[in-house]
């Protein structure tokens, strides 16, 4: 198969319209075609190479294993506990069995849990990766191109931006340079290193295909058409002066694989994420206490707003900053603190990155005019804040579990007064996550535990007392609310 470049095609048409002019010479040919060559045909820039890049940056890329610990539940001829379990729940008789004689009580194992990526922040051993990479591992390994591995402790993992950070022992290592993404354009090169499906630095290549997509809260994403697969999740998006503007995280999938958009986290916001998860092992936002939606064209027009633009405030929490400030619904915010916003999204993203007990200034439209507002930025409830977790037992709060509540797979947080008033209850404890144990039993973000092993559950320290007082030897019962149905779920404890 012939393949021909801009310069070659020039030159095959150059030559066929020489032959229809009658110029057989060569003399002849080459006056003829090269002026016409040269007025036709733009400069031609060559695919870049990427062999300079991998050997830079290479070397500061890691592999990251985790694994979790499970136990493997008796089973009696073929018959596993959940079974047996069924049966007796529903007062079906139960199936005759061979008996095979005392059992052993089941031990825990290690287990592979996932394969993700991750790079070198600082030569003294902290490595960014992503937060779903190691969350819930109970171990984490990290691989470096020379092979060496070595177990890291999560210093800190932050949900909502995705962005965690872990720490080896080691001293020496290539660190890699963060770039400026506000550099960064959409058609720019830029190359992935990491390990799809455990397969250790792979390098694919592609371009910005956007910048600033808004697909959560936090983070206007980096979109790129970079071959980005599962075990990708964590490792660098690098641009060509071999710097990192991104963290490779996401793709966009009908199949489960690769279909030509990825997206990755922007270096500057990961960057200050980690920076709060080095010093204190979680991250601190504000937060000021309303409820947003975009502002239609339709509806900017209508009210002399002019374009589409701010965050029409659709309702102001009871004794929030905003409510305190002077802020009222149907407000539209165009500026925080001297930044315009131009999208809904833009708010919660600059309110969340301000430390809290500073103040802002807010400007709003309202009935055809702007004021400017001060406001107290509070910080966001204990509940929702991130979770350190891990060996290091560093970042620990309200919602940090104890041993006890791990056996069970659970980490809770109290109740604010508005989620109390929300579900008519007095007291209870919200579920933050649910793994092991308490997943297997059917338990999810955002259950209300109202109470365990017939002990009525007011608060966090119910709860531990609770699970403390509890016979793990035996299913642990809880009654829990989703919305307005209660129902009672049995836990059967980790050993």
């Amino acid at each position: 198969m012939l393949f021909e470049t801009p310069s070659t095609k020039s030159r095959l048409s150059a030559c066929a319209l020489a032959v229809a002019m009658g110029f057989t010479g060569a003399a002849g040919l080459l006056a003829t075609a090269t002026p016409a060559h040269a007025q036709s045909v733009p400069a031609v820039r060559g695919l870049p190479d990427f062999t300079e890049l991998v050997d830079q940056v290479g070397p500061s890329v890691v592999n990251i294993r985790t694994t979790e610990r499970v136990t493997q539940r008796p089973s009696m001829g073929g018959m596993d506990e959940d079974m047996l379990e069924f049966f007796r729940r529903f007062g079906l008789p139960v199936p005759n069995v061979p008996r095979q004689g005392p059992q052993q009580a089941p031990q825990p194992q290690e287990q592979p849990r996932g394969v993700g990526s991750g790079f070198i922040l600082s030569s003294d051993g902290f490595v960014m990766t992503n937060a779903h990479v190691v969350e819930g591992a109970e171990e984490v390994i990290v691989t470096l191109t020379d092979k060496r591995e070595f177990k890291a402790k999560i210093i800190g993992a932050d949900k909502r931006t995705d962005v965690a950070v872990v720490k080896i022992e080691a001293t020496g290592l290539p660190a890699v340079k963060v770039g400026d993404v506000s550099r960064l354009k959409a058609g720019e090169w830029v190359m992935a290193i990491g390990s799809p499906f455990g397969l250790d630095n792979t390098v694919t290549a592609g371009i910005v295909s956007a910048k600033q997509r808004d697909t959560g809260d936090y983070l206007p994403f980096i979109q790129t058409d970079v071959a980005i697969n599962p075990g990708n999740s964590g490792g660098p998006l690098i641009n060509m002066r071999g710097e990192v503007v991104g963290i490779n995280s996401q793709i966009y999938s009908r199949s489960g694989g690769f279909m030509g958009i990825s997206f990755a986290i922007p270096i500057d916001e990961a960057i200050r994420v980690s920076e709060q998860l080095r010093t204190s092992g979680r991250v601190t936002r504000g937060r000021i206490g309303v409820q947003i939606e975009g502002v239609s064209k339709d509806v900017a027009e209508s009210i002399g707003l002019g374009k589409s633009q701010g965050a029409l405030v659709r309702g102001v929490e009871p004794g929030s900053p905003a409510e305190k400030a002077g802020i009222e619904a149907g407000d539209i915010i165009t500026r925080y603190d001297g930044k315009a916003i131009e999208r809904v999204a833009d708010l919660p993203r600059l309110v969340g990155n301000t430390k809290p007990g500073t103040k802002a200034n807010v400007t709003v439209f309202r009935r055809g005019a702007t004021r400017d507002l001060n406001v107290t930025i509070a910080e966001v409830e204990p509940d929702e804040k991130a979770v350190a977790r891990g060996p290091s037992g560093q970042g620990k709060d309200s919602s940090q579990p104890t041993t006890s509540a791990q056996q069970l797979g659970l980490v809770v947080a109290d109740l604010t007064a508005a989620q109390e008033k929300e579900l008519k209850i007095k007291g209870g404890v919200r579920v933050v996550s649910a793994s092991d144990a308490a997943a297997r039993a059917g338990l999810r973000e955002g259950d209300v535990i109202v109470a365990l092993a017939n002990v009525e559950i007011r608060n966090a320290k119910d709860f531990e007392a609770a699970v403390a007082k509890a016979d793990k030897s035996k299913p642990v019962s809880v009654l829990v609310r989703r919305g307005e149905w209660a129902q009672y779920a049995l836990i059967r404890p980790s050993r």
